[in-house]
């Protein structure tokens, strides 16, 4: 099993689709752009049959160090979330996905 890269991505969409291999790295690093962007903004991003990528705002809270035991402040973030489609479980899971999309 290998890992995923954005070099391995735009060598993809060059084979598929026949753009240059300049093209699908512009191609790849514009739609990885406007994601981040849509991201930041703090708006979802729904990728039909994949998933869900949406921004999570988390307040503040106590926390403990495990060392010490002493009680520290761990202050308000926002998180990235990625929910999958059932389609995207399914397929993980070796079944046939059900041609229902998933709404979240």
């Amino acid at each position: 099993m290998s890992t995923v890269t954005r070099a391995s991505l735009a060598e993809h969409i060059y084979t598929q689709v026949g753009l240059s291999r300049n093209e699908s790295a512009s191609l790849l690093e514009a739609v990885l752009e406007s994601v981040a962007a849509t991201l930041q903004a703090g708006s979802p991003v729904k990728i039909s049959g994949f998933g869900t990528f949406s921004v999570r705002q988390k307040g503040r809270r106590v926390g403990r160090n495990p060392k010490t035991g002493l009680e520290v402040p761990i202050l308000p973030r926002s998180v990235l979330v990625f929910r999958p489609s059932q389609v995207l479980k399914a397929r993980v899971n070796g079944q046939e996905p059900t041609g229902e999309d998933d709404a979240a």
